[in-house]
This record gives structure tokens, C-alpha cells and sequence, in this order.
């Protein structure tokens, strides 16, 4: 304590405040009195998109305007230009996908980790079979890991950006299995990371990655049987909240900039993707 307060001595106002402003709103949501830890309702949704039901959401988001990158638009030409390319990678690539459908998961230089069944467990850390508690994430120390291990295994692996590779899988194949184990996986997580809670919701950054991918995932997978419209309606009031809490904290004087541009990139696709939202 008396080294945190020494601490204090070398911040300037405008730091002093905003570090104030974060920790009075994480306490208003780990006391409940904050509306920012909770999702929005499935009728505040539907009605900011100005449609009646989860199955008229999934088809405004496949038939608005186009809005992301070209490529895209004619998958066909680009798994023609995939095979003509780098037609040598394909067989690898296919293999990373199958492991990641049988939970096996190659991260940070650690080979085939496994994280407790097909569908991982979002807390655990396989290396020290560990769990993060499943507290308020204002209440957790990321950078102490005795108790539950290396925490950036746990956000890498939550960072999904596993699914753009399953994307690839999925449209080199057109095998559903890719689109299911995505979907499968989405679902649980959003199952099992309730709003705030949890070591998933510690960093601003890694929820502007997880963004990110999930931005990515709906164009993957968007035309796929397995992506539903409540499967839709759940990812945006995720990210919604996503938004929101990257805005509220903000890295502005507790990382690096790069930390700043990681958010500030997240917020760009959440905006970017959930344009009706004012």
C-alpha cells in the first residue's frame, strides 16, 4: 500500500483524475450500482436495428451495404488465388484447423495445449492447471499469476483469433464443421464469461482483439447454417458491451500506446460493425 501511495506522488492531475474516474465506475460495477456491466436487452437490440425478430437481424447484417474488406465479395476468385499461390500451405493449414476442432491449440511457442475438452475452458491455464476465479474483473491481478498461472496462455487463447483461421478452413473446404465449432464455441464462451466477470474481462486490449475476431468470424461464417440469428443477437450485445467498456477504461496512462492503438483499432471495428447503433 505505502509503495502504491509513493507512487501517486509522480502522477500529474489529469492522470490522478481518469485513474479516479476508472476505479469509481469498476466500483459501481462490482457493487451493481452500473447499468456498463450489464447486456442489453434482445427488444433494445432488435429495435436499434429496426427489425422484429433475431432471424430479421441475421438477414439485415447479410444484405446491408457492404462494408468490409473486398475480398470478401467473391470468395470463389480468392480460394482460386489461395490454391494458384500458396497451394502448399493448404494441407498444413487444413491440419491446424482439424486440431482446433479437437481442442488442440498451438499458442505462444507451446505446441498442442489443452484446455480441458473440444470446447475449451475459457479460465484455465493448461500449463500450471490452474483456473482464474470467476470474480469481478476489477478485483483480479492479472500480473500476479501464482494463483492461477500464466494469464497471457488464457488471453491468447481468448483473443479467437483462431477463428479467421477456421474462416480459411471453412472456405477452402465448405466443410460446416469449421462454421459449427466456431459457432459452438461463441456460444459457450458468451455462456461462460457473464458480463465483467473473470479474467477475460481485465484487459481493455484483449477485448478489442477478441472484437476484432468476432468482426471477423461474422464474414467468415455469416452465409453458414450454423450461424443463426440468436447466435448473431448474442455476439452484438457482447460487443456492445465490448465498446462500452473499452471507451470507459481506456489505457491511457497505465500502458504503452501501442496498448492505446490496440483499443482504439477495436473500437473502430465495433463502430465499424455496429453502424445503425448511434
Amino acid at each position: 500500500m505505502i509503495g502504491k501511495l509513493a507512487k501517486l506522488r509522480n502522477k500529474g492531475v489529469g492522470e490522478l483524475a481518469e485513474r479516479g474516474r476508472q476505479v469509481g465506475r469498476a466500483f459501481a460495477e462490482a457493487a451493481g450500482f452500473s447499468g456498463d456491466g450489464r447486456l442489453a436487452s434482445d427488444e433494445r437490440v432488435l429495435e436499434e436495428f429496426g427489425v422484429r425478430s433475431v432471424e430479421g437481424l441475421l438477414e439485415h447484417f447479410r444484405s446491408r451495404p457492404w462494408s468490409f474488406y473486398p475480398a470478401f465479395r467473391d470468395r470463389e476468385a480468392v480460394v482460386r488465388t489461395f490454391e494458384e499461390r500458396f497451394g502448399g500451405e493448404r494441407a498444413a493449414l487444413i491440419e491446424r484447423a482439424d486440431g482446433i476442432c479437437e481442442g488442440r491449440f498451438s499458442l505462444l511457442g507451446y505446441p498442442d495445449l489443452y484446455f480441458g475438452g473440444e470446447v475449451p475452458d475459457w479460465h484455465l491455464e493448461p500449463i500450471a492447471d490452474k483456473r482464474a476465479p470467476p470474480v469481478h474483473w476489477s478485483r483480479i491481478e492479472a500480473d500476479v499469476s501464482a494463483d492461477f498461472g500464466d494469464n497471457k496462455i488464457i488471453w491468447e487463447l481468448n483473443r479467437h483469433q483462431y477463428f479467421a483461421l477456421l474462416g480459411r478452413a471453412y472456405c477452402l473446404t465448405g466443410n460446416e464443421k469449421y462454421a459449427e465449432v466456431f459457432a459452438s464455441h461463441v456460444a459457450d464462451w458468451c455462456e461462460n464469461n457473464p458480463p465483467k466477470l473473470g479474467i477475460n474481462w481485465v484487459s481493455s486490449l484483449e477485448i478489442a482483439f477478441r472484437s476484432m475476431s468476432w468482426t471477423w468470424a461474422f464474414h467468415f461464417f455469416r452465409d453458414s447454417p450454423a450461424f443463426s440469428g440468436s447466435l448473431l443477437l448474442r455476439m452484438v450485445k457482447f460487443l456492445k458491451l465490448n465498446g462500452r467498456h473499452i471507451e470507459n477504461f481506456l489505457s491511457t496512462y497505465s500502458s504503452p500506446n501501442t496498448h492505446l492503438t490496440g483499443e482504439a483499432l477495436g473500437l473502430y471495428f465495433i463502430g465499424s460493425f455496429l453502424q445503425e447503433i448511434e
